[in-house]
């Protein structure tokens, strides 16, 4: 386990909860504009936000946007020491710098000395891209040992200043490389690490290279804290890392949708249905699991991923009797959650529920026969039933 550093109100390492950060690409001397995209970042759920600090007008600026808002503030510092020194006067809550492109050991132990007054945290962020060119040389170009050592060599200068408030990423827009950095690092040191993959595009293949980067590290145990960099609004960002979170396990901030890929077996237009679903699913925050399947689902073979779902979902059975298909549903719930009791061991409902507007009606003995279900309409139904039957 890496040891804990604290970024304000955010534990990060130590077995905290993995913490989401973005970065702002407003400029940060323009105040307005930077406390409304950090107000939208931390409604989205960024919990820690960067600022890049070019300037010393930006740095003069850190206490007025620190004074807006609710999450902590990172200082992004490069070459310019006296940069990290206003910044850490004004309040900021973390420094990022490259100790080695600081200047000398006296300006690095400046910045060393008065964060440590502070106890404010600095990250030694390593980006593939500004590698030093004597490892570049060494290594044959930019690769994990290369970029593993960089960020120890930093991490002990710093270290020789009696400073250990640390916090490490080393990120490569290439991914295996990228990986492999931090399995390099995690073996060496016990700081926390900030996963991430730099440079990884617009959202089509940023998502992708971040989910394998750094989704793939989550589940091998390592990483504390992740910044998804997008060729985007930053609040996607945001919305991207909660997905991968989720995904690897760690986190769930609202439902997690399931559905079919679908195959011969599909009996009606899935994928509108699916897309509706999702959209409307957005605004939930319930930790819920919704199927969405698109077969014939008999009770003997049930998907183990369907049967796992939390709560109602939309299925369609091939009545012999009067030859048509119709609208089952089927919960996952034994209990009176869904306003009706179920007999021990019985899953599917005797009760078929449709809303006016399909003109559907019950059939006894038989099937509920409806007529054509637009997909709108069918994910309207699931929408609705989810919401009434598993508040």
């Amino acid at each position: 386990m890496t040891r804990r550093i604290q970024v304000g109100a955010v534990p990060v390492g130590g077995g905290a909860a993995v913490s989401i950060q973005s970065m702002c690409n407003t400029p940060t001397e323009d105040v307005n504009a930077t406390v409304r995209q950090i107000q939208r970042l931390e409604q989205a759920g960024c919990e820690i936000v960067r600022v890049a600090v070019p300037t010393e007008e930006a740095a003069r600026a850190i206490p007025s946007i620190k004074a807006a808002i609710h999450i902590p503030l990172v200082a992004d510092i490069h070459f310019d020491y006296r940069l990290a020194l206003l910044c850490v006067d004004g309040g900021v809550d973390k420094i990022r710098i490259n100790p080695g492109n600081i200047g000398s050991k006296d300006r690095v132990r400046a910045v060393a000395d008065a964060c440590r007054e502070r106890n404010i945290p600095i990250r030694v962020g390593v980006n593939g891209g500004s590698l030093e060119k004597d490892l570049v040389q060494k290594y044959g170009g930019v690769t994990a040992e290369a970029l593993a050592e960089s960020a120890l060599g930093h991490v002990r200068l710093l270290e020789e200043c009696g400073f250990g408030n640390i916090c490490i990423s080393v990120k490569c827009s290439r991914v295996p490389v990228n990986m492999a950095a931090y399995e390099l690092l995690r073996e060496k040191v016990d700081y926390p690490l900030h996963l991430g993959v730099t440079e990884a595009g617009t959202p089509s293949m940023g998502m992708v290279k971040s989910a394998m980067g750094i989704g793939g590290l989550l589940c091998m145990g390592i990483g504390d804290t992740i910044r998804v960099t997008l060729t985007a609004d930053p609040v996607e960002e945001i919305y991207a890392a909660k997905r991968i979170l989720q995904a690897c396990g760690l986190r769930q901030t609202g439902p997690d949708l399931i559905a079919c890929p679908t195959c011969g077996r599909t009996k009606y237009d899935m994928l509108p249905i699916a897309r509706e679903v999702e959209r409307r699913l957005k605004s939930c925050d319930k930790p819920i699991t919704v199927a969405v399947m698109g077969r014939p689902l008999l009770r003997m073979w049930a998907s183990p991923e369907a049967r796992a779902r939390d709560c109602c979902s939309l299925r369609e059975r091939f009545c012999e009797k009067c030859r048509r298909t119709s609208w089952w549903t089927r919960c996952s719930r034994r209990s009176t959650s869904c306003n009706k009791r179920y007999d021990r061991g019985e899953t599917w409902r005797r009760e078929y529920r449709f809303l006016r507007c399909l003109r559907a009606f019950r059939h006894r003995g038989s099937c509920a026969c409806c007529c054509t279900m637009p997909a709108s309409s069918a994910a309207r139904w699931i929408w609705r039933a989810g919401r009434w039957r598993c508040r």
